[in-house]
């Protein structure tokens, strides 16, 4: 027989070397599957075995290099479920993997982090959940790696925990900081778990309910291990600091305990925890910790995980089955000798290099097992879901039997009062043989009662059933809300993040915004010291042209002396000839003196037009500078507008919009940038050396156009198709010619021949279009608004004088048409509403005064008119306020009229009351939005308004008061009424409110539509208001071009003498 001792050595390091590639291959091919079946998009929990095999591998291969190698491909952007069992299955490698997964894992924190931002922005309830995990598992990483001493699953000692805390307080201090926030993060997942589940028993043993509830096993565990580590924690820090400084500590360490002690308690009523873990229980009432002997009282939670005595069941692929072969037949002998043989088949392989039978039985058989395996699951989902649904029916035929006994147990009792008056009857018929005829009577009522009571009977179950119906109803409401309470919660979550990325990319603007004024600020002082050197050398050139004009001037004295000594010479040659020899050596020193004196003047010259050429050089530089600058900024103008244009056909744009009234701003404001670019062209082209103008002409002109365009684009989002469509495509072209503009600026060869008319022409166009788009009103002019200001305050203040006077007659015909109480009724009323106007009119005076001041304080240099119609927004909105105010009042007037002469009903009065509260309102915030606050005469505004509610409240209270006086009230006498003729009287008066309140909830809906048709009216544009009702609006309220959601408009009221053109009530009977 062969031994494996007699392979030659050669063959053995073969073998071997192909056993560890097989086996390396198995491996992978093992930890593939496993982490394929753990981490998919069905919504079932993660099986213990799949996870259990891939933390087997990690203590493997020492490190989760394999884990990560296969997890990067999974697109856990696409599903968020596949996301959060990916989050579970990481969870458990951190806690239980081999050591070195927590440096393989920090590798891919950025990913994690990235999942988590995804997830966040998009509405999905595992999304949320996806976000929220992602952050604990970073949170925990990032623990973990700063205090390698403490491992990720939290199982350390009490002394570990004191030598990673240390002896400085402030390490202690940071340490009890971080797991503070480690805490919050584990059980801020929880409760979003648990808010997201029903905790009934259905929920919980789903497989949906299952999948989400899976990850808190890890969760409970870390958070008893985190509630140890604070308790020793802030015993310590109690220890060396005073407890004023640790109360911050405290409130933060009771809120979480109470959190986890919720926590704890929902997970242990949950029957799907019950099997899985059990859960310790903390203590009622928190640690002392001022009270350092509370510390001994400290038990530390201890989470149980029990073992499964159950074998699992073999159902996946990877299960490695044990080999189906028959032995019965096999003798001893052979089974000593199979494992020599198998040791000489793995050094040489199988005999005839291929497979055997028992091979292909092996495989056959593997896949039958699969079949009936997935068979098997099926035909146990399909058990499940029948066992859900016979429970969910058993649940409702309990409770219809339940019922079913109540109405017996009635009946019962009403048969057993039938019976005994039958009986009563009898034995008095018994007695009295002569009242024959009363017991047959007796006995036909027995008979219509009977018949009744099965009547009523039906009636009732009828009644059962509808408020059952509506019970379920009430709950899918409640269930609506909740939803969508939680979805205002994500949006201004989403709210606030976008404004955190809004002002983080304004801070990263501002800074690039100094950052190139400081390169201005030094170009500038470069140029301020070349410009001062080239003066430097202009003086020097100045100085030179002086020292030649010296010497010419002395050359000339020098030559006119010459002719002197020559005639002089010539005159007197005989008389002096001995001094000719004095004129001859004198004439030499002369014309050395010459030669000299021309040597200097070349040099000077030279020099000259050195210094010449140097200053040339210095402005052909400093021009290519200007020129470099000019070509920086047309650089930056050009992203600008580009930006601006990519933002045109941006779709997160389309969420944005735009007044038109702003847009004409924007609009004006290009064209003038426009003038000043030209001015600033034509001072450049005239003086090339001096760019400033230019660039800052051009700065201004690139914002400009830039707010034009984007504000162009936001108000064609709101504007009809035919304006939206031409308005488009006019900030198209306008970018385009801007960007064709900047273009010939750049260019030396097309700076000369720039012209910004074409951009000028476009801009034009935008501005038309804005001004066609602009409200109309009600065909007012801008310089009549101030006018009608005034007229409209003036007659609000004539209409309270006429109410005022109207209210006077009323009274003094109420004194002679009434006496006794009716009389003190209408007189109380009438008092009330005359207090009220009298408090309306010192308002409008407030409200007058404080205008005048806000016209005085902002028109400057302008007149009142002007100011008006500049504003003409604040303008007609205290228009449309003063006539709400002087409608009001006179339908107060017409209203208390009809109360007085009963013909009118009091609630019309308490509904004016309330309009006339109302309408005050909208006339104080008109006039408070340009006002300063620190006005005198707004805190006068304030103070009437609040005078103005506290009357209207007299007159509601008035109103009622008198009402309860008036209205005679039945007394209620039912002694005379027999049982059965007082359930009657009951059913009656039951269908009698059904349908009062029938007629409320009508009513309401009626109200609702006429509501939203008000707000609607008051919200459009004229054009809009006029087809519908034949009338123009006189505020149309533009909407802001910012994102944010806008106020609702303020509602228009008619004019004075006219009533609102509301469709006539419909009567409910």
């Amino acid at each position: 027989m062969n031994s494996i001792k007699q392979v030659p050595t050669r063959v053995k390091s073969r073998r071997t070397e192909a056993n560890l590639g097989a086996e390396r291959e198995h491996f992978d091919k093992q930890q593939l599957s496993s982490i394929s079946k753990a981490i998919n998009s069905t919504e079932t929990p993660v099986k213990e075995k799949h996870a259990r095999r891939i933390i087997l591998g990690t203590h493997r291969e020492k490190g989760a290099y394999t884990f990560w190698s296969y997890a990067l491909g999974f697109p856990l952007a696409s599903s968020s479920i596949l996301s959060w069992k990916f989050c579970h299955v990481l969870h458990k490698v951190l806690r239980d993997g081999h050591r070195n997964v927590l440096q393989d894992c920090m590798r891919h924190h950025g990913s994690l982090v990235e999942v988590g931002k995804l997830w966040t922005h998009l509405h999905d309830r595992y999304g949320q959940l996806v976000a929220l995990y992602t952050k604990l598992l970073c949170t925990k990483m990032e623990f973990h790696a700063k205090h390698s001493e403490i491992p990720p699953n939290l199982e350390v000692t009490d002394e570990v925990l004191e030598r990673t805390a240390g002896t400085d307080i402030n390490n202690v201090f940071q340490l009890t900081v971080e797991v503070f926030d480690y805490m919050d993060t584990e059980l801020r997942l929880a409760e979003t778990v648990i808010r997201q589940l029903n905790t009934s028993i259905a929920i919980s043993t789903l497989t949906s309910g299952q999948c989400r509830l899976a990850p808190l096993i890890q969760v409970i565990q870390d958070c008893s291990h985190l509630y140890h580590f604070t308790v020793k924690l802030l015993f310590k820090l109690h220890a060396c600091l005073p407890a004023d400084t640790l109360q911050g500590h405290r409130d933060r360490f009771h809120d979480q305990f109470h959190s986890l002690k919720t926590f704890f308690n929902k997970a242990r009523d949950m029957l799907y925890f019950k099997r899985l873990i059990q859960i310790p229980k903390l203590p009622d009432a928190p640690p002392n910790f001022l009270h350092a002997a509370s510390l001994a009282k400290h038990v530390k939670p201890v989470v149980v995980i029990p073992d499964e005595d159950e074998p699992e069941q073999q159902d996946d692929d990877d299960d490695e089955p044990e080999p189906l072969i028959e032995v019965s037949d096999v003798s001893t002998s052979s089974l000593q000798t199979q494992p020599q043989l198998d040791i000489f088949d793995q050094a040489f392989g199988p005999p005839n290099g291929g497979f055997d039978d028992r091979d292909l039985q092996i495989e056959s058989l593997k896949r039958d097992l699969e079949l009936l395996r997935a068979e098997l699951e099926r035909v146990k989902a399909e058990a499940q879901r029948y066992i859900t649904q016979l429970k969910s029916q058993i649940n409702s035929l309990e409770a219809e039997l339940e019922e079913q006994r109540a109405q017996k147990q009635r009946a019962l009792v009403e048969n057993e009062q039938l019976r005994m008056e039958l009986e009563a009857t009898r034995r008095r018929n018994a007695e009295h043989e002569s009242l024959q005829t009363t017991f047959i009577e007796a006995e036909k009522r027995s008979q219509a009662t009977e018949q009744r009571y099965n009547k009523l009977k039906e009636k009732h179950t009828e009644l059962v059933a509808s408020h059952a119906e509506l019970l379920r109803k009430s709950a899918d409401t409640v269930k609506m809300l909740s939803a969508t309470q939680q979805t205002q919660e994500e949006v201004e979550r989403t709210k606030q993040q976008l404004s955190f990325e809004v002002d983080r990319i304004k801070q990263e603007a501002d800074m690039k915004l100094e950052e190139q004024k400081f390169e201005m600020d030094k170009l500038k002082r470069d140029l301020e010291e070349k410009l001062a050197e080239v003066m430097r050398i202009k003086a020097t050139l100045q100085s030179s042209e002086k020292t030649s004009e010296q010497m010419n001037s002395s050359m000339t004295a020098l030559q006119a002396e010459k002719e002197r000594l020559m005639r002089s010479v010539t005159e007197k040659e005989a008389e002096l000839s001995s001094l000719r020899q004095a004129a001859q050596v004198q004439q030499s020193s002369l014309q050395q003196e010459r030669e000299r004196n021309s040597r200097e003047l070349g040099e000077l010259q030279s020099k000259l037009q050195e210094k010449t050429s140097l200053e040339d050089k210095m402005k052909q530089k400093l021009l290519e500078e200007q020129f470099a600058l000019l070509q920086g900024t047309i650089t930056e103008a050009e992203s600008i507008i580009q930006d601006a244009a990519a933002k045109v056909d941006d779709p997160l744009h389309i969420r944005c919009t735009s007044s038109p009234d702003y847009l004409i701003s924007r609009a004006e404001a290009t064209l003038g940038s426009i003038d000043k670019v030209k001015k600033g062209h034509a001072d450049y082209l005239s003086n090339m050396g001096d760019a400033g103008g230019l660039l800052r002409a051009l700065t201004q002109f690139s914002h400009l156009a830039a707010d034009t365009i984007i504000n162009g684009s936001a108000t064609a989002h709101m504007a009809p198709t035919d304006h939206a469509d031409r308005l488009t495509e006019n900030c198209r072209s306008c970018a385009s010619q801007i960007l064709d503009y900047l273009k010939d600026l750049k260019a030396k060869t097309t700076l000369q021949r720039a012209d910004p008319a074409s951009v000028r022409i476009i801009v034009q166009k935008i501005l038309h279009l804005g001004q066609e788009l602009r409200p109309k009103g009600m065909d007012i002019r801008q310089d009549e608004l101030g006018d009608l200001v005034d007229k409209e305050m003036a007659a609000t203040s004539a209409a309270i004088e006429e109410a005022v006077r109207r209210i006077d007659e009323m009274m003094n015909q109420a004194r002679k048409d009434t006496s006794g109480i009716k009389l003190e009724v209408n007189e109380r009323i009438l008092f009330s509403c005359t207090d009220l106007m009298k408090a309306i009119r010192m308002l409008i005076i407030a409200s007058t005064d404080l205008q005048k001041e806000i016209v005085e304080s902002g028109r400057g240099a302008a007149t009142i008119k002007e100011f008006y119609a500049r504003n003409s927004r604040w303008t007609e909105g205290l228009i449309s306020a003063a006539k709400a105010v002087g409608w009001g009042a006179t339908e107060m007037v017409e209203s208390a009229d009809k109360v007085v002469l009963h013909t009118g009903k009091y609630e019309e009065l308490i509904v004016c009351s309330h309009e006339i509260a109302a309408s005050t309102a909208q006339l104080v915030a008109a006039s408070k939005v340009k006002a300063d606050r620190s006005s005198k005469k707004l805190s006068v505004l304030q103070q009437a308004s609040r005078h103005v509610n506290e009357m209207a409240a007299n007159v509601v209270a008035s109103t009622k008061t008198g009402q309860e006086h008036l209205e005679d009230k039945d007394t209620m006498d039912f002694s005379g009424m027999s049982l059965i003729k007082l359930r009657k009287e009951e059913m009656e008066s039951q269908v009698k409110v059904l349908e009062l309140e029938s007629q409320l909830e009508n009513e309401r809906l009626r109200l609702g539509e006429l509501r939203k048709k008000h707000y609607d009216l008051a919200g459009v544009p004229s054009e809009q208001v006029s087809e519908g009702n034949g009338e123009t609006s006189l505020l149309a309220h533009p909407a802001s071009m910012s994102p944010k959601p806008s106020k609702p408009a303020i509602m228009k009221k008619p004019a004075l003498a006219q009533k609102p053109s509301v469709p006539p009530k419909t009567m409910f009977k």
